[in-house]
């Protein structure tokens, strides 16, 4: 789980590879996410990871807690984000899983809190 959070979000904002495929690779196909209770599909995640590209100039992830039982995963981590404009931002993000047959994300029920960047 540490794995593909750190090289999904490395991979999604600073990676050469289009964004699509940088989803597809992480996700199965007809993946969904429920983050903060607003859903988002592969077109809405390709549709975020434009500016993220454009905005975003440093990424740090700190991992503090993951599971996996089965095809369900659960983690807790920090990502912190440098912005262009010189802001950085600090959320604290609890996410749940569930792993499609071949080991991709096939759908993950997230919740997000802003907190002090450090």
């Amino acid at each position: 789980m540490t794995g593909y959070l750190t090289a999904f979000v490395r991979e999604l904002t600073f990676g050469a590879d289009d964004p699509g495929e940088v989803i597809d690779r992480y996700h199965a196909p007809g993946f969904e996410q429920v983050n903060d209770g607003i859903v988002l599909d592969r077109a809405k995640l390709v549709a975020h990871a434009r500016p993220a590209r454009k905005n975003v100039v440093a990424l740090e992830l700190d991992v503090h807690d993951t599971l996996l039982a089965g095809d369900r995963v659960a983690a807790r981590y920090t990502l912190h984000a440098d912005m262009r404009t010189g802001v950085r931002l600090s959320n604290e993000i609890f996410l749940f899983g569930e792993l499609a047959p071949d080991g991709r994300l096939q759908r993950v029920v997230s919740s997000s809190r802003t907190v002090a960047a450090g």
